[in-house]
Order: C-alpha cells, then structure tokens, then sequence
C-alpha cells in the first residue's frame, strides 16, 4: 500500500510539472503574440482595408477600398467598379478589374487594385453574399435610401419589391437590394447602389460596436462572417477601429473614365470603363482624399467645398472634364463653363472666402499653385460668388496638370 501511495504522489508530481510547463509555454506565447494592426497604427494613423463581397457564385459583385484616419475619425469608401478595364499585369492581357478577383484570388486582386489607386492596402476582408446577409441580420438592419419605389421582374420571372425612402433593410431585402437588375439601369447606377450598400455597412458598424465588441460570443459571430489575412484578435482590433468611424461625413468615391468596346478573351465585347488620363487621375483623387481625412484641425473634412471650373482656353470640354476630376475627389462642382475669355495664359485659383491653406489644397489636384483673393479680382474675370472657389483654366494646363510656362 505504501508503494502505491509512493507510485500516486509520482504521478501527481509528474502531472504538476507539465501543467506548469504548458501554462509557461502559454505565457510565454502570448507574450511573444504580436498585433500587426496595433504596430502599424503606432506609426501612422491610417488604416486601408480591401472589402470584397462575393456573390453567390464566388466571384465579386462589389468592393471598396476603405481609408480611415483613426485620429480624425474621417473615412472614404472608394467604390471598385468590376468592369474597369486596364492591361492587367497579374493576368497578362486587357480584361476587366474583377476578373483579376474571379480568376487569381485575393491577393492578385489586391496587387492590382494598390497599382490602380496609387496606394499600400495592407488588410483584407472577403465577405460571402449569404454571410453579409448574416451581418445585415447582426446590425438588426442596414439602413438605405432607395429614391424611387422597385418593381422588376427579371428574366426567370422572379419580382423584386421594395419600397421608396430612407428605410432600415434586413438581411433578406438588402440581398434584392444587391441582387435586382432594371433595363433602365447603367452600370454607374449600380455602382451608386453598391456604394450606398457600403455605407450603410460601416453605419451599422459603428451603430452597433458596443454589442459587437462588449462580448467575445459576439465579436466571434460577427468574424465568422469575414475572412481576412489577419488573426482573430487582430481583426478584432481592426474593426473595433473602424467601427468608431464618423459616419455623418464618410467621403463616397469612384473611379472615374470613360466607356470603350474591348474585345475580351473568347472573342466577347464588352464596354469597359478606362479610367481618366491613364488612371493618373484616380491616384491624384485618392491623395487628395487622404490629404482631407488627415486633416488634424478639421477645416478641410468638416465640409465639401464648392468650385465653379472655367474654360479659359479655346480646347473644348476642357472644364467639364476638370469638374469630374474634382467632383472624383469630393468636391462640389457647381458649373463648368467658358470664361470670359479663352486667351488665359496662366491658370488661377480665385479664394471667395479668404481661406489661403484650403485654396492650396484645391491647387494641389492640379498643381496649381497661382492663387488670388476674389478682392483683388475687381474689373477682371466675372465669377460667382456663390462658389468657395473657382478655377479659370489657362494654356497652362494640360488637361491633367499645369506646367508653368507651357502653352496647350
């Protein structure tokens, strides 16, 4: 019997030991655990996430590209139309963005999307379109406004329903939402559609964090939902940020270009969006943007300003398509007009409300650094002070950029 009692206190002993080994193994784990979000965020207050919704066959029916400044608590959704076109190194041919997704995954998509936009988007998230259904059904809603009541039938004689106004969707009726097409519609009104999808997500985020992150039970349902490259308690920290996120003033945008037939691999033409002046623009746009969410004494992201673009050169067209490089960088155009006269040598920013560091940032877009106090532009050119600021295009510019010294 003593043998036994001796045998027995072994194995406790034994028992024991490995218990305190695996508690240290633990401790020592978890304290060599590292947080890539908490890291990055140390050294820049931006985080930039790629959100993809796949439909139900598995490949993209919408994405954006998520810029938040923590610090601001500003944010731009930056709309990725699938049917932009560009050669795309990743598949070897011209084709459109979303085949980049359907054919190569995530990563390839992403590498194409950072060149496109001129931008680091470290962080992903794939959300299935039956698991963003479940997330709708989490937020108790996403909230939408849809202008004009739908009523469609589609081709397999399926009818959509849903009415007009802003109203709370659940998961079922945000998936009509996503999901119907009208003839009338183009492919801008889809994106439209999405973009506003995209909103309503990061609302309802933000709405409901304190139920999402004041329980792991619900933080684990919500992840479920979501793929991203991250660790659970990485994605964790990533949207606990995201959801503090000002949803009164996010920033919408969208790749901007203009429509040419391509015919696509197996012979099929379709009409892809390519985007302005080699896509320059988009990046131009996007830096603005950033310029306005990192805007620390918030004179720049409290408000959307309003220009007024004047043609002052004989090259026609020339001011409607400067307003959709601003209108693609959050700013109200208010008219796009000729001047009254088309012999500008210079380009000239006109200050209607004497604020010189938000007319620099107006200039920067085009580099455009000839800015002048609408005071000072007495028995000049006629222009209207119902506008923050207007842009008299000169010989100067190119179409893209003013060269000091050139004439176009």
């Amino acid at each position: 019997m003593k043998k036994l009692r001796n045998e027995q206190k072994g194995i406790i002993f034994i028992v024991l030991i490995v218990i305190i080994i695996l508690v240290l193994s633990m401790f020592f784990v978890n304290s060599l655990k590292t947080n890539k979000v908490k890291e990055a965020l140390e050294h820049d207050t931006l985080l930039r996430i790629l959100f993809v919704v796949q439909n139900d066959e598995e490949k993209v029916l919408f994405s954006d590209v998520i810029i938040y400044d923590t610090s601001t608590k500003k944010a731009a959704a930056i709309n990725l139309p699938g049917y932009t076109g560009a050669i795309f190194q990743s598949l070897g041919r011209t084709d459109r963005l979303d085949q980049v997704y359907n054919e190569l995954g995530i990563e390839a998509y992403k590498t194409e999307v950072q060149k496109m936009l001129g931008i680091t988007v470290p962080y992903t998230s794939v959300v299935k379109l039956e698991d963003f259904i479940k997330l709708c059904d989490i937020f108790g809603g996403m909230r939408v406004f849809i202008p004009s009541p739908i009523d469609v039938v589609s081709d397999d004689g399926k009818r959509y329903l849903l009415p007009s106004g802003a109203i709370n969707l659940d998961g079922d009726k945000i998936a009509v939402y996503l999901s119907y097409r009208d003839e009338e519609e183009t492919e801008e009104t889809i994106q439209d559609r999405y973009q506003n999808i995209m909103g309503a997500f990061l609302t309802g985020l933000h709405d409901q964090n304190y139920k999402i992150f004041n329980k792991k039970q619900n933080f684990k349902k919500f992840a479920e939902s979501i793929q991203t490259n991250l660790a659970d308690y990485e994605e964790e920290t990533l949207y606990s940020e995201i959801s503090e996120i000002d949803t009164e003033s996010i920033i919408k945008q969208t790749i901007t270009g203009s429509l040419r037939n391509v015919e696509l691999r197996g012979g099929e033409a379709q009409q892809l969006l390519f985007p302005l002046n080699n896509g320059e623009f988009i990046k131009e746009a996007v830096k603005q943007t950033t310029y306005m969410l990192m805007s620390s004494d918030g004179t720049i992201s409290n408000r959307i300003y309003v220009l007024e673009i004047q043609n002052g050169t004989t090259t026609q067209g020339l001011a409607r398509r400067t307003s959709t490089l601003y209108q693609n960088a959050s700013y109200d155009v208010l008219s796009a007009v000729n001047a009254d006269s088309n012999d500008y040598a210079e380009t000239v920013i006109i200050d209607h409300i004497g604020n010189e560091a938000i007319a620099r940032q107006v200039g920067e877009l085009i580099r455009c650094t000839n800015i002048k106090q609408a005071t000072d532009m007495e028995g000049g050119a006629q222009t209207d002070s119902m506008v923050d600021f207007t842009i008299i295009l000169g010989r100067d510019f190119n179409g893209a950029y003013v060269i000091p010294g050139a004439s176009y």
